[in-house]
C-alpha cells in the first residue's frame, strides 16, 4: 500500500528530509504492527528507529548521500529479514525444499531436454536429504530434530552406479483368507529415492500440463474443478463422466516412457523406473479407488506419472473441442454473436463436412479432469454429446489403451437427476430473485403455523386421551370395593366374564383390547394416535373439531393458490430466476457411514463406539472432530452444509458424548459439564463454526495449496481400536516415517469399508486396502492425533516398523 504513495511525494517538492521522515513512517508500519499475527516487541520497534535517527544524523551531517532507491532497497531488505523471523508454515518449508531442487533440475536443461537427472539431481546428496525432509514434513515430524537413520552418501553412491537395490527395499502385505491380495509398499530408502523422482518430474512438466487438468498441481485440486464446474461453464446442455480403469502394465509403461523422452533424455532415470515396475511397487492404477485420499495403495509417483500420461488425452481434448466448435459458422455465447478467424480458417481446413446442413450449431465443449476422473458438459444437441463420447472413448481405448465404460449415461444437465464428481454431487437449479423467495417464504410461515397447531391439537388431543386412560383404571378400582362399586354400571354387568384371581391390571388391558378389536384399530400408527382420533376427537365438541379442520384446509389450499397468484402479480416472475450449477453434499452416503462405523443407529439414533472407549478422553474427542474438521474443511461451501450442521449437531457430538458416558459409566449431563471446554472442538453451534471458519480464512496460503497437501487434505478418518499399552518388556516405537518418539500404545487397523470407483467423499477413508485390516500399528500421541485430524495419512505410516 505504501507504494502508492510515491509518486505523490515525488511529485512534489518535499525536501529530502520531508521524504527520509515519512519513509520512517512508512517502515514503522511495516515492521512495527505485527510478527506473526502478534505484536511486535516495544525494543524491536525502538531498535528500528534507532538506526533510522542514525541514517538520518549522517545524512545531515553530510556524511553520506542515500539516493530514493537507496531507501526504497533498504525497506525491502527489511521486510524480506521479517519474512525470514518468522517461522515458516510446515508447507512452506516444503515448498522451500522443493524450489531447492527445482535450481538443481533447471541446470540441467540442454537443447530442448532435461539431461543426466539421474546421476545429475536424483542422486545427488542434498536432493535426497531435501526430498527425506518431505516425506518428514507430509508426516508433521520436525525436521531439525537430527535422527537421520539414513547413509546419503551410500544412497549417492549406489544411484550413481546403478547398483540401488530396489527389490531388496520394498515389502509386500498380503490379505488373509481364500482372496490373497498382495500389496508391494516401499521401504523408507526406496521412498526417499520415488520422493526425489516425483519432484523432479513435476519441476520438468509442471509447465506444460493443461489448464483442464486439477489433480495434484500448484495452485488446483478438488477446489478449483469444482469451482470451474459452477462458475466458468456457461448454460451446459449435456453432461456425463467417463470411468477409465486399468492398471500398470508393461504395454503402458513403455508409452509412458516414449512420453518421457520427448522431454527428458536419460536412461538411468527410465531404467529405475523400470527397475519399480518389476518390483510391483510403483502402485499406478487407473480408476479402483479415489485418488489423493492418502491411500497406501497409491504411490508415491502415481499422481505425477499419471498427470504424464493424461496429458496427452488433456491437448487431444483441446483438439476435438476445437473440431466441434468450429464446425459452426455462428457461435453464440451470452446473446452475444462472435466470429472467430481462427475458427473460420479451421472450418476451411476441414474437408468432407457440409457446413450449412451441419446438426452442430451453438455447440460448446467443456471438459475437466481429475487424476483418473474426468468431467465433460456439452452445450448443443444430443446427437454433438453422442458423438463427442464416441471420439473421447475411442482415443482412450485405441491410443492410450484404457478400458473406458461406454455405457456411461449422458444426462441432460436441466434434469432432476444429479451427476457424481470427485465423491460429490452436482445438479442444475434455479436461482431464486428475491421477490420469489419472499413469496415462497410467506407460503412457508404459513406452513409452518398450520403446522404448530396441528401439533398443539395432537398434544392436546393425547392428554385427553390418557386422562380418560386414567379415569377408566380408577373406574376398575373403584368396581371392586362394594361401597363404592355401582350395580347398574355396565363395568359391573360384564364382571361376570373375568376369570378368578384376575388381577386389576389384567383385567383393564383385556377390556381395552376388546375395546380395540371392536373400533378396527389394527391398522393405528401408534398408542397415540388411537388416543386422538379415537378417544379424544368424539368427546370434543363438534363445532370445535369441525371449525380446526376447516382451517387447516383453507391453510392447505392458500398455500398451493396464493403462492402461484403472488408469483403473476410479480413483474416479470417469469424471467427473474436464473439456472445456477450447485455443488452437493453426499449426504446419503454420509449418513450409510455413519451408521457403518457405528455412529448412528438403524432408526438414525446416536450410539456408543465401543472400539474407542479404551482410547483417552482427547484421543476420542480427537476421532470425533476430526470428522467434522473434515467437514467443516470440504462442504462448508457447498448449498447443503445445512444438513450437515444438523448431523454434527444431532448424531455426531451426541455419539461422543455417549461414548464418554458409556467409559465413565456416568449420565451424559455429567459428561457434558465435565468435557465442557473439550466437547467445544465439535461445533454446535453457528458462532463457533464461523471461529473455525475465520481461522481457515486467515491461514497461509501454502497451507491451503492442494498439490502440497496432496494426500493429507483430503485424507479420510479410520477406526483404531486400543490393541495394547506398550511396556519396558515389549517396546515400540512410533511408525510414522522419521519420528523418533517410543509409542506408549499399539493400535489396531479396522478396514469398514471399500467404495467401488467412483466413490463418495464421506470423510471417511474409502478404500483402505484389506490386507491392512487387523493390521497392528504403534503411533506416539501426537501422530494418533494428527492421524485423526487428518494433518497426517496411512501413507506416512510406515509399515514395515514391526518387527
Amino acid at each position: 500500500m505504501w507504494l502508492v504513495g510515491l509518486p505523490r511525494i515525488c511529485k512534489g517538492r518535499l525536501s529530502r528530509s520531508r521524504i527520509l521522515q515519512n519513509m520512517n513512517t512508512v517502515r514503522v508500519k511495516l515492521f512495527g504492527i505485527s510478527y506473526m499475527g502478534r505484536p511486535l516487541q516495544r525494543s524491536k520497534a525502538c531498535a528500528d528507529y534507532s538506526t533510522l535517527a542514525e541514517v538520518n544524523d549522517n545524512i545531515d551531517k553530510g556524511t553520506g548521500k542515500m539516493t530514493l532507491a537507496k531507501d526504497l532497497a533498504f525497506v525491502v531488505e527489511e521486510s524480506s529479514k521479517a519474512d525470514e523471523r518468522r517461522a515458516k508454515s510446515r508447507m512452506e518449508l516444503k515448498r522451500s525444499l522443493e524450489l531447492r531442487i527445482k535450481k538443481r533440475v533447471k541446470e540441467q536443461y540442454f537443447n530442448g531436454k532435461f539431461i543426466d537427472l539421474m546421476t545429475k539431481v536424483i542422486a545427488n546428496q542434498e536432493t535426497l536429504h531435501d526430498a527425506y525432509n518431505c516425506i518428514r514434513i507430509n508426516a508433521n515430524v520436525d525436521i531439525a530434530l537430527d535422527n537421520d537413520n539414513i547413509s546419503f552418501e551410500c544412497m549417492e553412491k549406489e544411484l550413481s552406479g546403478g547398483c540401488f537395490d530396489v527389490s531388496g527395499n520394498t515389502f509386500s502385505i498380503a490379505t488373509k483368507g481364500a482372496r490373497n491380495e498382495i500389496l508391494v509398499l516401499p521401504k523408507l530408502k526406496l521412498k526417499v529415492v520415488q520422493e526425489a523422482i516425483r519432484i523432479v518430474l513435476e519441476v520438468v512438466y509442471r509447465p506444460y500440463f493443461s489448464k483442464i487438468s486439477h489433480g495434484c498441481r500448484s495452485g488446483r485440486g478438488h477446489h478449483s474443478a469444482l469451482k470451474y464446474i459452477s462458475k466458468d461453464i456457461s448454460k451446459p446442455d449435456w453432461w456425463f463422466t467417463l470411468i477409465i480403469s486399468r492398471k500398470l502394465d508393461a504395454c503402458i509403461l513403455n508409452k509412458l516412457i516414449s512420453i518421457m523422452g520427448e522431454k527428458i533424455q536419460d536412461p538411468c532415470l527410465f531404467d529405475m523406473i523400470q527397475g519399480m515396475f518389476d518390483a510391483q511397487v510403483l502402485n499406478v492404477e487407473f480408476g479402483g479407488y479415489l485418488k489423493g485420499h492418502g491411500l497406501l495403495q497409491e504411490g508415491v509417483l502415481s499422481p505425477i506419472l499419471m498427470n504424464i500420461y493424461l496429458d496427452v488425452f488433456d491437448h487431444e481434448l483441446q483438439s476435438l473441442s476445437m473440431k466441434y466448435e468450429a464446425l459452426n459458422p455462428d457461435v453464440h455465447f451470452g446473446g452475444e454473436q462472435l466470429h472467430s478467424k481462427l475458427r473460420s480458417w479451421f472450418r476451411r481446413q476441414l474437408k468432407g463436412n457440409d457446413i450449412k446442413n451441419s446438426s452442430k450449431e451453438g455447440s460448446r465443449i467443456h471438459s475437466c479432469r481429475f487424476m483418473d476422473e474426468l468431467f465433460f458438459a456439452v452445450s448443443g444437441s444430443k446427437d454433438v454429446a453422442i458423438d463427442f463420447k464416441s471420439d473421447v472413448v475411442n482415443y482412450l481405448h485405441n491410443c492410450l489403451h484404457l478400458d473406458v465404460d461406454s455405457e456411461a449415461e449422458i444426462l441432460p444437465s436441466a434434469g432432476p437427476q444429479a451427476i457424481c464428481f470427485l465423491g460429490t454431487l452436482i445438479r442444475r437449479t434455479v436461482k431464486e430473485s428475491p421477490a420469489i423467495r419472499a413469496a415462497h417464504k410467506l407460503k412457508e410461515k404459513v406452513k409452518l403455523f398450520a403446522s404448530q397447531k396441528q401439533e398443539a391439537w395432537d398434544v392436546g388431543t393425547v392428554r385427553i386421551g390418557k386422562k380418560w386412560l386414567a379415569h377408566g383404571l380408577r373406574k376398575v378400582k373403584e368396581s371392586e370395593i362394594k361401597h363404592l362399586a355401582d350395580s347398574s354400571s355396565l363395568l359391573n354387568q360384564i364382571s361376570c366374564f373375568r376369570k378368578a384371581g384376575m388381577e386389576t391390571d389384567h383385567w383393564y388391558k383385556f377390556l381395552l383390547k376388546v375395546w380395540m378389536k371392536d373400533i378396527k384399530t389394527k391398522a393405528a400408527e401408534s398408542e397415540e394416535f388411537v388416543l386422538s382420533k379415537y378417544v379424544a376427537e368424539p368427546a370434543v365438541p363438534q363445532e370445535l373439531r369441525e371449525s380446526f379442520y376447516e382451517f387447516q384446509k383453507r391453510a392447505e389450499e392458500y398455500v398451493k393458490s396464493e403462492t402461484a397468484m403472488t408469483l403473476a402479480l410479480l413483474p416479470n416472475s417469469s424471467s427473474s430466476s436464473e439456472i445456477i450449477t450447485e455443488i452437493i453434499a453426499p449426504v446419503n452416503a454420509i449418513k450409510k457411514r455413519l451408521l457403518r462405523y457405528g455412529l448412528t443407529s438403524s432408526q438414525g439414533h446416536s450410539r456408543v463406539i465401543t472400539q474407542l472407549i479404551l482410547q483417552d478422553d482427547i484421543q476420542i474427542i480427537d476421532w470425533f472432530s476430526g470428522i467434522v474438521c473434515r467437514w467443516l474443511r470440504w462442504f462448508s461451501d457447498y448449498q447443503n452444509f445445512a444438513d450437515l450442521k444438523l448431523i454434527i449437531r444431532n448424531q455426531v457430538r451426541k455419539s461422543c458424548i455417549q461414548t464418554l458416558a458409556a467409559k465413565y459409566r456416568v449420565h451424559e449431563s455429567a459428561i457434558e459439564k465435565r468435557f465442557d471446554l473439550e466437547l467445544s472442538r465439535i461445533p454446535s453451534t453457528q458462532e463457533e463454526e464461523q471461529e473455525m471458519e475465520h481461522e481457515k480464512s486467515h491461514s497461509l496460503a501454502f497451507d491451503n495449496d492442494e498439490a502440497l497437501m496432496y494426500g493429507i487434505s483430503y485424507s479420510g478418518l479410520c477406526l483404531l481400536s486400543l490393541t495394547r499399552m506398550v511396556s519396558q518388556s515389549r517396546p515400540c516405537s512410533c511408525f510414522v516415517m522419521g519420528c523418533p518418539a517410543a509409542a506408549p500404545s499399539v493400535y489396531t487397523i479396522h478396514v469398514m469399508e471399500r467404495q467401488k470407483f467412483p466413490g463418495w467423499k464421506t470423510g471417511f477413508s474409502t478404500c483402505i486396502h484389506p490386507s491392512l485390516n487387523k493390521r497392528r500399528i504403534g503411533l506416539c500421541k501426537q501422530h494418533l492425533r494428527d492421524l485423526y485430524v487428518g494433518q497426517i495419512s496411512l501413507q506416512s505410516i510406515d509399515f514395515s516398523s514391526w518387527k
